[in-house]
């Protein structure tokens, strides 16, 4: 047992934290902290961190962002929440009326979650009774992809296939059906996700063509599946996958909850093969990293299938607590303001392209470095034992946990992902802040490796 403060015995004593191993803390207890600004975190010794993840992707302008702090106070001090049946409010309007005119074309209609895997659960509910009230009885399953994550929640775990979160759930489980994802960096064809045509799409093409009429929809993240190693593919998968989607009578679900919101280099990540989904589901940057909002956007033909009169039982009755909290709201019509006025998008391309240039100079034939993979400000280092066999290291050896470790104690905050460490830092970052993430990212990966 390390020596810990007050604060994180106190912790420990009371507190139960997400996706962690409680025994690992003995070791590396949780960092008290006391001041978050900019892309800095402090703790309670004094010590600072760059939170090169944007603390689990959400906070898109740096931590205690004075233009936020102002709406958020402004607004605590009119309304803080109100039940949002039968009752509504100007930031909820507002943010109807802005979001609507930035997402992709055909999404009309909005419905408010508090997080993302909530919204996963609303998008698989509303498909399924879309179906089942437009006379199509036998649609009651989905598709998904390997590897895919989608949140922890039951209806969440179904359409996910990351073992480590669904296999102690399997027996609650409504299994959907699973196609064989794109996986660029073992591709069977040995191809390149930037110039191929997604000939990997034949997996979901079969299993469509054999599934669609018990199928409702298929779930997919768009572009980038981010817990299976943050995995890019080509915008061609979801060309043909919009297209044959519409073709058989299917919805396209398109999880944009990581990756929207400009972290792919476009304001969502369906826009890079210029398709529309039949419903998208979006949260984490929605409210800058400040306020625990999601929300599912559907089309006008899925909203007009609820649409009735009280007595004909075709109601959507899914609700939560904090449905439309105008807090939130104001900040996300807040965030949105500022994609506009700071012109956003063109910044994230433009230090993507530094981050993709540093990386690359800093690790060039580096012989554990099997890949290096970006698209906007989403970075991925993938681990190997052996570069040429693209073996990787033993899940037992921790690898990407191992070298965050290291990294924390240089000053920076890097997640792993079993055999990958990746970059999702906030998008005000500098180049000066880039190369020094980098820098210690490489320090941290030699010190790891000198030990073995």
């Amino acid at each position: 047992m390390v020596k810990m403060s007050e604060l994180q015995k106190k912790d420990l004593e009371y507190i139960f934290h997400p996706c962690s191993q409680m025994k690992d803390y003995e070791k590396l207890p949780p960092m008290v902290i006391t001041e978050g600004k900019g892309m800095y975190l402090k703790d309670e010794f004094g010590n600072t961190y760059m939170d090169c993840v944007s603390s689990w992707w959400v906070n898109l302008f740096g931590h205690s962002n004075d233009r936020i702090n102002k709406v958020l106070a402004d607004q605590a001090k009119s309304l803080e929440h109100v039940i949002f049946a039968n009752f509504t409010h100007k930031p909820a309007i507002e943010l109807g009326e802005r979001l609507t005119k930035v997402v992709p074309k055909g999404l009309t209609k909005l419905f408010f979650t508090d997080n993302g895997a909530s919204s996963i659960e609303v998008a698989l509910k509303l498909s399924f009774q879309y179906y089942q009230q437009a006379g199509f009885s036998k649609k009651k399953r989905f598709i998904s992809l390997t590897d895919g994550y989608h949140g922890e929640t039951i209806g969440a775990l179904a359409v996910g296939d990351v073992d480590i979160f669904t296999e102690t759930y399997r027996p609650l489980i409504k299994e959907s059906i699973k196609v064989q994802g794109p996986n660029c960096f073992h591709c069977p064809f040995n191809l390149k996700a930037d110039t191929c045509d997604a000939q990997c799409f034949n997996k979901m093409e079969e299993a469509l063509n054999n599934h669609h009429e018990e199928v409702a929809a298929v779930v997919v993240e768009p572009l980038v599946q981010g817990v299976a190693g943050m995995r890019i593919y080509s915008p061609k998968y979801l060309i043909k996958l919009r297209e044959l989607t519409k073709k058989l009578n299917v919805h396209f679900v398109a999880d944009e909850i990581a990756v929207g919101f400009g972290r792919t280099g476009k304001m969502f990540a369906c826009e890079h093969a210029g398709v529309s989904p039949d419903i998208m589901c979006i949260g984490k940057g929605l409210t800058a990293g400040y306020f625990p909002m999601s929300i599912v956007l559907m089309t006008e033909d899925i909203y007009n299938a609820f649409y009735a009169d009280y007595f004909e039982g075709k109601s959507f009755l899914h609700s939560h607590s904090y449905s439309g909290n105008p807090l939130g709201c104001r900040i996300a019509v807040e965030t949105l303001k500022i994609f506009e006025e700071d012109k956003v998008i063109e910044t994230i391309n433009k230090k993507g392209e530094y981050l993709r240039k540093k990386a690359m100079e800093l690790f060039k034939g580096h012989p554990n470095i099997g890949e290096y993979r970006q698209v906007g400000l989403i970075g991925a280092f993938e681990f190997v034992k052996d570069k040429k066999t693209k073996e990787l290291f033993p899940s037992t050896d921790r690898v990407g946990y191992e070298i965050y470790k290291i990294a924390l104690k240089k000053g920076a905050l890097l997640r792993p992902l079993g055999n990958v460490i990746y970059f999702m830092p906030p998008y005000i970052i500098t180049e000066e802040e880039i190369d020094k993430m980098l820098q210690i990212c490489k320090e941290s990966v030699e010190e790891y490796l000198a030990s073995r």
